[in-house]
């Protein structure tokens, strides 16, 4: 389970890497990624160590070993290979694939989406479900486990699959699943107030977070539900 930011970083060392057979520097991670300081670029390296993602060799400046990658990096191939240590642009998810027969289409179910306290946004391909034809419209969809209750009172609980339209838009009253600070995943209603954005939960327990209109970045809208019983 990676954050956006944990992937793009990953990603981007290995592109380099691939690429030039040169790694990239610090300085350069860091600018890819558009962070402030060195200090995030050793965060999110320290995070991807204790996912298993890469392995730091010690006695080497900035030396690191890729371990693996995501799946959905995997399947592009991959070797180990020890490296020294533009921002890549948010892969789209899958295409929905028609299932023959069934008016169902088989989407990507990318993970867990927090639909409660903020959990890490999840960007690797965990299974696919099918969904009816009549629920998917224009463009690309993919579909989110929830987690939590905070929409309880939508009727969305704990469990269900969402179906997201993917955009990076949305109008006041939409539920959609914002980004927080490139970092956290939500799904949450969306209201703007003048510069700033509210997330607001259906539910009484959970307060509206607002915050500034830079830190929160739609990446879809719900157009659907699916609840196994």
């Amino acid at each position: 389970m990676l954050t956006r930011k944990q992937l793009d970083l990953l990603e981007f060392i290995h592109k380099r890497v691939q690429r030039d057979g040169v790694p990239p520097s610090f300085d350069e991670m860091k600018e890819a990624l558009d962070l402030r300081s060195k200090s995030g670029i050793h965060r999110l390296i320290t995070a991807l160590e204790e996912r298993g993602y890469i392995r730091r060799l010690a006695h080497k400046a900035r030396a690191l070993e890729i371990l693996r990658l995501p799946d959905a990096m995997a399947s592009k191939g991959f070797e180990p290979r020890v490296i020294e240590g533009g921002r890549p642009a948010d892969p789209p998810p899958p295409a929905a694939m028609p299932v023959e027969g069934a008016g169902a289409v088989d989407l990507p179910v990318m993970g867990r989406i927090a639909a409660g306290v903020p959990i890490a946004a999840i960007s690797e391909e965990a299974g696919r479900v099918s969904v009816p034809q009549s629920m998917i419209g224009r463009g690309a969809h993919y579909a989110l486990e929830v987690k939590g209750d905070s929409m309880i009172g939508m009727g969305i609980n704990d469990g269900d699959v969402v179906v997201i339209r993917e955009t990076n838009t949305a109008d006041d009253g939409d539920v959609v699943v914002a980004l927080v600070e490139d970092q956290e995943a939500t799904l949450k209603r969306f209201r703007r107030q003048g510069a700033q954005i509210a997330l607001e939960a259906a539910n009484p327990a959970y307060p509206t977070r607002v915050l500034p209109s830079d830190k929160v970045r739609v990446q879809g809208r719900l157009v659907g539900l699916i609840r196994s019983y």
